[in-house]
């Protein structure tokens, strides 16, 4: 029986190394095309074309009970203007993004420069550290919601020790309540600043402490001139990351206060949520929504380019 002289031959990878290559290399840079493609279009259906659809909506009177809309064009932004609940929301929701901010990066470094060690021990108390960043934050604030009532395990565990003779009212008090608020939120963040900061402190050379201790520079030394440097770059990050999280912040304090006691608490993603279901003013809600966007770009773009600049300086 005659072989099949026809039949169709494929070149030998050992005969022809360069062709081979190039079939390796086309068949993983279409691969990476793809998935790039595939996050392309999701970023504009779920990203792009909404902000696109919500800017619209800004722009009219939308209301989901009636079958039409009516182009208002800046009356939406106009009434932002006059809006002294709106005005109350943005001023809690900065001073809580800014406050939660530092509290969190200063925990983050701490606890990373206590947990920068290679011991098993140490590795499972990272897990532990990151954990709050990853538990829901409806769950953070049943939680937390649970802990901080009048008779929860905070008010219990401070009349044991006669700290307090009589419950104290965390989330029923305006000013306790925002303070509690910020104290959960810091908690949930100083796992995602803890990590942020180790990784960092894992990239700075040894040998610079150890020059350091030869020329005789103290442990705060160091840490002035060595630690805070190195790890510039991370702060950017943790802290530009930090503030865009507390900006848009929703779950937490919806489970852990719903914006009370009297919208002491009550965050601007809230009031946004407040005005489309509550009130049924989509466009208003979607006009807030764009304010609120352009805030924390100005404010991200703002932090970033003056910790760049630290980071040149220093």
């Amino acid at each position: 029986m005659q072989p099949l002289s026809d039949a169709p031959r494929f070149p030998n990878s050992s005969r022809f190394p360069h062709l081979s290559h190039w079939l390796r290399d086309t068949t993983e840079d279409l691969g990476l095309r793809l998935i790039a493609a595939l996050g392309l279009l999701l970023y504009l259906v779920f990203i792009v074309v909404p902000v696109f659809m919500s800017l619209r909506s800004s722009f009219t009177d939308e209301n989901p009970l009636r079958s039409g809309s009516h182009w208002i064009g800046l009356a939406n932004y106009s009434e932002m203007l006059h809006d002294s609940q709106l005005r109350d929301s943005v001023l809690f929701t900065l001073a809580l993004a800014v406050g939660v901010t530092v509290v969190a990066n200063v925990v983050g470094l701490a606890f990373a420069m206590l947990l920068d060690r290679t011991e098993l021990s140490y590795r499972v108390l990272r897990t532990i550290a990151f954990l709050p960043q990853v538990i829901s934050g409806v769950i953070v604030g049943f939680v937390w919601k649970t802990i901080l009532t009048e008779d929860g395990l905070l008010n219990d565990l401070l009349q044991r020790t006669h700290v307090v003779h009589r419950p104290v009212d965390w989330l029923g008090t305006p000013h306790l309540a925002q303070l509690s608020v910020g104290i959960v939120v810091a908690w949930v963040l100083s796992g995602f600043t803890t990590v942020v900061y180790l990784a960092a402190l894992q990239n700075i050379p040894r040998e610079l402490y150890d020059a350091g201790s030869i020329d005789g520079a103290s442990s705060r030394q160091q840490f002035r001139m060595i630690t805070l440097r190195m790890v510039a770059p991370a702060t950017t990050i943790s802290v530009t990351i930090s503030l865009i999280t507390v900006l848009k912040l929703y779950d937490v304090i919806q489970v852990l206060t719903s914006g009370g006691p009297a919208d002491a608490t009550q965050s601007t993603a809230q009031y946004i949520v407040k005005m489309a279901f509550t009130s049924d003013r989509f466009g208003y809600a979607s006009a807030i929504a764009m304010f609120l966007l352009a805030l924390s770009a100005v404010i991200a773009l703002s932090v970033t380019s003056i910790l760049r600049r630290r980071e040149v300086d220093l």
